[in-house]
């Protein structure tokens, strides 16, 4: 038997926790097991009619070969509007690139710019992909705990102590995955006066969620705050969260021309240029109707609130409110050293994850998977009667434990 030889570069990451854990749902459910299933983040909603509508007319019409390497004009031009009117930010269309999906955008940007040994600060609790891309692209993760105290928010003073000369990258995510925690436009300012004192550093602003905010309109921008660092900052967005999109494969980073000459030149290597289709469907997305981002965000609102009710009301269990994105983070500390019904004691949140799925049948993600503990994750992107019958279920399991 031939011996096949894996790369180092593959052997030092893991596959995606959330999906090991959705898979590991789906077995069971095929096994014959009711499941709820909490995991997954993508949005239950069917795209929006218009684009769909769009994207069959794009095959009709022919548009079904190769597009430009960073995109079609149309789509480029469609991000540079909605950046201008949405964010206040101007791109050129060389300063836009169109990419499969975001994560390929944030991985294209670390294979491009990572040495070996070169430092990327991740805050904790962290979308469970960053540290493994930067591991896969010789680069050193640096994880940072934010504690629920400060609100799962870097702060200027552990910004300050994790810059190293080593130091490549600040990522930020605002909302957030796995909190949903957002940033203040005062904050980002705090955060900017500290990297004015490293400008070697890059900053990569990961937008995804940022029209799923509750507190009104969307997440304010870094580069808002502090525009001093436009020409460091690669700005990562794509239609998959907001429009429910997201089997259509469409992200996009805007920022300084270098880089994004960078960015073009290993995709033009590696994915080639994004799905023509989709990319006519994203240009109806971000130019036509905004009508199902409001009523979407309606529906999230209210299952955030009554899922965190939920939770909040079982002994042992906590979440803060999230004020974006559709996740809730809960605080599992209260359920370490209890004992389930067969007498094994909760040691970490990775037990209590596997006690709620093997009990209950409730499918979570553990904070280890995020950077953090003891939580878990569990997404509210599924119907209230569905959550209603999850939250039901972990109350049980809690209440068997002794």
């Amino acid at each position: 038997m031939t011996s096949i030889h894996v790369a180092e570069r593959v052997q030092r990451i893991k596959p995606s926790p959330s999906s090991t854990a959705a898979d590991r749902a789906n077995q069971l459910k095929r096994e014959g097991r009711s499941i709820v299933s909490l995991v997954v983040g993508e949005p239950d909603f069917d795209t929006p009619a218009h684009v769909r509508e769009a994207a069959a007319r794009a095959m009709n019409a022919g548009a079904t070969r190769y597009t430009a390497l960073p995109g079609t004009v149309e789509l480029r031009q469609a991000i540079a509007d909605k950046l201008k009117r949405e964010n206040g930010l101007t791109y050129a269309l060389n300063e836009i690139i169109v990419t499969n999906g975001a994560k390929s955008a944030i991985y294209t940007a670390f294979a491009a710019t990572l040495e070996p040994g070169d430092e990327v600060i991740v805050p904790a609790p962290y979308w469970v992909s960053y540290p493994d891309m930067a591991l896969a692209c010789d680069g050193k993760p640096v994880a940072v705990a934010c504690s629920e105290e400060q609100g799962f928010k870097l702060t200027p003073a552990q910004l300050e102590a994790a810059i190293t000369p080593r130091t490549r990258w600040l990522i930020l995510n605002s909302p957030s995955n796995p909190t949903g925690a957002t940033y203040s436009a005062g904050e980002y300012r705090a955060l900017a006066d500290v990297l004015a004192r490293h400008p070697d550093v890059l900053v990569m602003t990961d937008d995804i969620y940022e029209h799923i905010r509750f507190e009104g309109g969307t997440a304010p921008h870094l580069l808002s705050a502090a525009p001093e660092l436009r020409e460091r900052t690669l700005a990562i967005n794509g239609v998959s969260k907001t429009y429910a999109m997201t089997g259509f494969r469409i992200g996009w980073a805007a920022g300084p021309r270098e880089l994004i000459r960078a960015l073009d030149t290993l995709t033009s290597q590696s994915a080639g240029n994004s799905c023509s289709v989709s990319q006519a469907a994203a240009v109806e997305a971000l130019n036509g109707s905004q009508d199902f981002v409001a009523q979407s965000l309606a529906v999230y609102r209210e299952r955030r609130d009554a899922m965190a009710s939920g939770i909040n009301a079982i002994p042992g269990l906590s979440c803060r409110l999230p004020e974006g994105a559709f996740y809730l983070f809960v605080n599992c500390a209260g359920l370490i050293g209890q004992r389930t019904p067969e007498g094994k004691v909760l040691e970490t949140d990775g037990d209590v994850v596997l006690y709620l799925l093997e009990s209950v049948g409730v499918a979570v993600v553990a904070g280890t998977a995020y950077g953090l503990s003891p939580y878990f994750r569990l997404s509210i992107a599924t119907s209230l009667d569905i959550l209603a019958d999850g939250l039901a279920r972990i109350a049980k399991a809690v209440g068997d434990l002794a």
